[in-house]
């Protein structure tokens, strides 16, 4: 059963729909968010290829009641090993608007208190700044670079940083 919907402070997380795919192909059309997520030529194959994921959980992000950007999680059921894992693309239209912050201080909440996770975990571009200063907001932290961790649209593999947000660290607002 998916998740349903998750009400932030600014923003809402509707669980993600085929009928969001026009919507998120555009954020993918934009060059800060195409330099960071795959999808080549053809991202509307990209876009359905996201629906197709087995095991994770999608949301459309939503402010005024547009979709301004995607955001997902998937879990490591290992009992010994056990954590929630978070990705994100939003509209560079919205970028300075507490909505990145929002909607991953939401998806985190849920997943601790929903579902039970003690550890959550998120990969930024190393030098995606601005997203790890958004994720440092909601209590996330640097564990380390993971060296050429991701192949570019470019075609050049890019380090990743490595960050985690245990329970009781989670920077709440509510």
């Amino acid at each position: 059963m998916p998740d349903a919907t998750l009400h932030g402070t600014v923003v809402q997380l509707r669980p993600a729909g085929r009928e969001d795919i026009r919507a998120l192909v555009q954020i993918r059309r934009t060059p800060e968010v195409f330099r960071s997520w795959r999808g080549g030529d053809d991202l509307e194959a990209a876009v359905e290829e996201d629906f197709a994921e087995v095991d994770v959980v999608a949301f459309v992000i939503e402010l005024d009641d547009r979709v301004v950007g995607w955001i997902q999680w998937d879990a490591e059921d290992e009992p010994d090993y056990r954590h929630a894992n978070m990705d994100i693309y939003v509209d560079p239209a919205v970028h300075g608007r507490g909505v990145c912050t929002d909607a991953v201080r939401t998806l985190a909440r849920h997943l601790i208190v929903d579902h039970g996770h003690h550890r959550v975990v998120i990969d930024p571009a190393a030098d995606n700044t601005a997203a790890i200063r958004c994720y440092r907001k909601v209590g996330f932290r640097p564990v380390g670079i993971m060296r050429r961790y991701e192949r570019g649209n470019d075609g050049t593999w890019h380090d990743n940083l490595l960050m985690e947000l245990l329970a009781d660290e989670l920077i709440d607002e509510h």
